[in-house]
């Protein structure tokens, strides 16, 4: 981007301390005597928003999917390797064919539409334990195969160093076999 329009941004992103606003409705009168209110001084512009870093992690989900008739079991295990803590994350799960419409869901977990679910992970310390998550899920049907795609879609506001491990995409066949992700 040219420093040119970087610059018209940051003018553009200011606002006035100390200025003050009569709120709507409310209608702004004239000084004693009818003359006008004295112009208050202009204050000095305060940038609205400033640089700061944020802090950065990794993190990265592994495990498997296993599906079976029209039941589908997947086993997630969610780190953290740093450098910073995250304080809480989100992974979604995403099927290639719709859930039972009534099941129980983990703790922690909810439905996102008919072919999808979100689950938190909790605080993941940097270089700590990892998260285990556990689902076993119905579908809404007995498919052949089933397309699970697994990414996060919060990370608790820190910069992921390396998104590549967690996102991912499993095709499941319906052998009862475990496919690893």
């Amino acid at each position: 981007m040219p420093l040119s329009a970087v610059a018209a941004m940051a003018a553009a992103m200011t606002v006035l301390a100390g200025a003050v606003m009569p709120a709507v409705g409310v209608p702004v009168t004239a000084g004693e005597g009818g003359g006008a209110a004295a112009a208050a001084p202009v204050p000095e512009a305060v940038p609205l928003l400033e640089a700061v870093p944020l802090p950065e992690a990794d993190l990265s989900h592994h495990g498997h999917v296993s599906l079976w008739g029209d039941r589908i079991a997947i086993r997630i295990r969610s780190e953290n390797r740093g450098p910073s803590d995250v304080p809480a994350s989100t992974v979604r799960l995403r099927f290639s064919e719709p859930l039972a419409p009534r099941q129980e869901l983990p703790y922690g977990c909810l439905r996102s539409g008919g072919a999808a679910v979100l689950c938190e992970t909790g605080g993941l310390r940097s270089g700590g334990g990892a998260r285990q998550t556990a689902l076993d899920l119905k579908l809404a049907s007995s498919p052949d195969e089933v397309v699970v795609r697994l990414d996060t879609v919060w990370n608790g506001g820190v910069r992921d160093t390396n998104p590549k491990n967690d996102a991912h995409e499993v095709l499941a066949p319906s052998t009862g076999d475990a496919y690893a992700f």
